[in-house]
């Protein structure tokens, strides 16, 4: 188990966790989000296979519509 940083919060992990376990633990994998990992965007297709590791800081952002 290890720490990432969750929207500026602490967060644990089971060692290779994935962004796609993390976004479905949280349930927020089929809203409209963005995920950054150390300020890079992941592409939703490539959140199944990028592993997180000890220290990433991961970023959730939610579409909001507004006009």
């Amino acid at each position: 188990m290890f720490d990432i940083e969750l929207n500026g919060e602490p967060y644990s992990l089971l060692d290779g966790q994935t962004l796609g376990d993390l976004v479905q633990a949280l349930g927020v994998g089929k809203q409209a989000v963005a995920l950054a990992v150390n300020r890079e965007v992941v592409p939703r297709q490539q959140w199944a296979s990028r592993v997180l590791a000890r220290q990433d800081k991961v970023d959730i952002v939610r579409a909001i519509g507004g006009g």
